[in-house]
């Protein structure tokens, strides 16, 4: 009974660990003090490489004692235009003009301001533009919803008025342009939003008259600023595909120095477009409109360098490696889809012929350095993904040709790790290899979780701060990997243990991985907790042999639902401003608009898997391990039946990237992202147990009748993998006389770490069953029953 329990207590280990992760928060030190006004000034495709001492001074010296930020200005439609912008910083929510866009370009056209009299305005098509938001589009965005927070608002200018707007249309205060004098203006309300300009002409002589002219306007709204007050600076837009990062700057009582940043993005030196209405509220201390917002109010955080050039440097690399990201990680993900496919292809003949017949005639066998040479490919393959994470540890997208450059980094650490892995102690064995490589995908991704998840910022296989879906923790494919390698780790550790520890290794490994995945300052992914958890409860059921049955199954799914049940409960337990994406949509499904949230799921899902080449690789892996590696000659199900920990691992992490991918809207971008590392792994072990699928034990004369050693049928073979008896997956110390198929109790190398209890041997599941003709069921092929003799009685080959 105590064994049987075993899995679901330690599975309840894994929800109490991944709860009480969530529910840490460590103090950041962040501060957000108030003021009594607020001015906004934005300026549309401001960036920060526009901001130097000579052209711009008064932004300079701004940014010189103020706080600073990198600007996502992410808005309902992309590239986010500069009608675009400004309206999503009146709905603090994602938000877009209605029209169409020319070319998928920004329309020429202004937006109609109407003068009814000589102190506000009116948008006659402010009305139509809050109908669009609302009925057309899955955010939504209230159009107006910052002015109509605050008793008055004054515009200056087109754009400022956008924002302005009420959501029926009515500017309190309004200037087309920005007066000499402007102080009596900007004190006539707490909350001033001010158009100095756009900046958006692609030669630099005309870029840098057109940031001269906006700097003028701000040096004049500074000099006539309100007292206890609070100035924001931002590039409120893009001008043109395509999209980039622009200027956030703060400067205020309380705001000297230090980096802005929000809950949003949780990383440090980054803001975006939808926190600047929250962060207006929160200073003037005005109650935030409910269900308006999807933005939270930023702060400042004090590690800013202490020189401004650095400091304006950090935002403006970002912006390179943002862009060069963009274009790289395209052509990436194809290529790697492409040589996938193609490995896969060449690995089937393969299969079909390494395994060997028991009779004296039949097809030779593959060449040992083709194999050797295919297997070094699959270890490549498998390590492409955590090699190109690591490659951006290395500012390769400052050259001229950022592409090539990471191509040959990458390159380079993708011979570097298949060369680790090629002399790694233990690689000659079954599972040295996939152990091995599971390790260092795992370590790879959680060192720089640990680390702050730096690489995947702007990574190629990490996430863009121009895409404004994540800024901080796990990414879709960092997910897959190290969901993948973290749960082979745990398979290929538990195999190295007795069948009744094999759970609690399980789920020790798992547990941390949930820790890490869900922990909201490491990965801070609490959907991809849940569906680890899931895949951990899982493995832990079935690592020690048997099927999942309806009540594994069961348990395994009150576990995830547990954990589920657990994050709710705590994400709730905090301040609308602090919750994660679990909180929010619960809170949403309370107040009736969490159908908006399933609808941006689904339609997430559904144009990722037609968009994304991940969605290749997860089909392609399927495929190849649907109809091929599971197929009687493909060696898997062997593998399965031999090695049961690895095949829990396997369903777990099938389980895992399944449910992490729909739940998160990223489709099967996870499950491709773990079939990269997956899928090459069990072919080559799937090989190497082919290689040794016609392997026999006899009793050994030398030794007596109790042991026993490995003879391929037709006599001994040197060439065999590893050179010795014992070293093929069919050698076992349970007794003399029984065939491969009756499951080894070693993994295929006679490593006295992998040998079962005498009285628990690894059977397979599919295999090694006597069948009533006396022949044996060898993972769905009929193998003839053949009579063990002395190693002495065989014939040397």
């Amino acid at each position: 009974m105590l064994r049987r329990l075993t899995p679901v207590l330690l599975t309840l280990v894994v929800v109490v660990l991944g709860v009480a992760a969530l529910s840490a928060r460590p103090d950041d030190g962040s501060t957000r003090p108030n003021a009594d006004f607020v001015v906004l000034v934005g300026a549309a495709g401001l960036r920060w490489d526009d901001v130097d001492p000579e052209n711009t001074p008064t932004l300079w010296r701004m940014a010189e004692q103020g706080a600073i930020g990198s600007l996502s200005v992410r808005s309902a439609h992309r590239p986010t235009c500069p009608v675009d912008g400004w309206l999503t910083v009146g709905a603090g929510n994602f938000a877009a003009w209605p029209g169409a866009r020319p070319g998928g370009g920004c329309p020429a056209s202004g937006v109609t301001v109407e003068r009814p009299d000589a102190i506000g305005a009116n948008l006659p098509d402010q009305p139509s533009a809050v109908a669009h938001n609302q009925e057309q589009l899955s955010w939504g965005a209230t159009p107006g919803a910052l002015a109509e927070s605050v008793r008055c608002s004054v515009a200056v200018g087109p754009g400022a008025a956008v924002a302005a707007a009420r959501p029926f249309g009515r500017v309190d205060r309004y200037a087309p342009s920005l007066p000499e004098n402007p102080a009596e203006l900007l004190g006539s309300c707490v909350l001033s939003i001010v158009d100095v300009g756009t900046v958006d002409d692609d030669d630099p002589a005309v870029r840098a008259a057109q940031a001269r002219e906006a700097d003028a306007r701000l040096a004049r709204v500074l000099a006539a600023r309100p007292p206890r007050s609070l100035v924001l600076v931002a590039g409120v837009s893009d001008t043109d595909s395509p999209a980039r990062l622009h200027v956030a700057v703060a400067d205020g009582p309380g705001w000297e120095g230090g980096w802005l940043t929000s809950p949003s993005t949780a990383r440090s030196g980054y803001l975006q477009l939808i926190d600047l209405a929250p962060t207006v509220l929160a200073v003037l201390d005005k109650p935030m409109p409910d269900r308006a917002f999807l933005g939270r109010p930023a702060v400042t955080v004090d590690d800013r360098p202490d020189d401004l050039r650095a400091a304006i440097e950090a935002p403006a690399d970002a912006d390179r490696e943002a862009a060069a990201q963009r274009r790289v990680a395209g052509w990436f993900f194809t290529l790697l889809a492409a040589a996938q496919l193609a490995l896969a292809v060449a690995v089937l003949p393969l299969l079909r012929r390494a395994r060997r017949l028991a009779g004296p005639h039949g097809p030779e066998p593959v060449s040992r350095r083709i194999v050797a040479a295919v297997e070094l490919l699959l270890v490549a393959a498998a390590l492409a993904v955590p090699a190109a994470l690591l490659a951006d540890a290395v500012p390769w997208w400052r050259g001229d040709h950022a592409g090539l450059w990471y191509a040959s980094v990458t390159a380079l650490l993708v011979l570097a790790g298949t060369a680790a892995v090629r002399f790694s102690p233990g690689y000659e064995r079954t599972l040295g290899p996939l152990g091995a490589v599971a390790g260092l995908a795992t370590l790879v991704v959680g060192v720089d979780v640990l680390t702050g998840s730096r690489l995947q910022l702007n990574g190629v296989v990490g996430y863009s701060a121009l895409e404004g879906g994540r800024y901080a923790g796990l990414g879709t494919v960092g997910l897959g990997v190290f969901v993948a390698g973290a749960l082979l780790c745990g398979g290929w550790l538990a195999q190295r243990f007795r069948r009744g520890w094999r759970p609690m290794v399980m789920v020790t490994v798992g547990g941390l991985a949930v820790v890490i995945v869900g922990s909201p300052y490491l990965g801070a992914d609490s959907i991809g907790a849940i569906a680890l958890t899931a895949g951990v409860s899982v493995a832990a059921a079935i690592c020690s042999g048997g099927w999942l049955t309806v009540s594994r199954l069961a348990w395994a799914t009150m576990a995830a639902l547990a954990v589920t049940v657990g994050f709710a409960l705590v994400d709730l337990g905090r301040p609308a401003a602090e919750r994660g994406s679990l909180g929010r949509f619960l809170a949403a499904l309370g107040d009736g608009t969490g159908g908006l949230t399933v609808h941006r799921s689904s339609s997430s899902n559904i144009q990722t898997l037609v968009n994304s080449p991940l969605t290749v690789l997860a089909l392609a892996g399927a495929a190849l391990v649907w109809l091929a590696l599971l197929q009687p000659w493909g060696g898997l199900m062997r593998l399965f039946g031999i090695y049961p920990a690895i095949r829990a691992a396997m369903a777990g992490t099938g389980v895992a990237v399944g449910l992490g991918g729909v739940l998160s809207g990223s489709a099967l971008d996870v499950a491709g992202a773990a079939a990269a590392l997956v899928v090459p792994m069990a072919a080559l072990a799937a090989l190497r147990v082919l290689d040794h699928s016609t392997d026999r034990t006899v009793p050994d004369s030398g030794r007596g009748g109790g042991e026993t050693g490995v003879v391929p049928p037709g006599g001994p073979d040197t060439s065999s993998r590893g050179g010795a008896a014992g070293d093929g997956p069919a050698a076992h110390g349970a007794g003399g006389g029984r065939s491969a198929a009756d499951g080894p109790a070693t993994d295929g190398a006679g490593d006295p770490g992998e040998t079962e209890e005498p009285d628990e041997p690894d059977r397979p599941d599919c295999a090694g069953k006597e069948t009533p003709d006396g022949s044996r069921a060898d993972a769905g092929v009929r193998v003839p029953a053949q009579p063990t003799r002395p190693s002495s009685d065989l014939p040397a080959r």
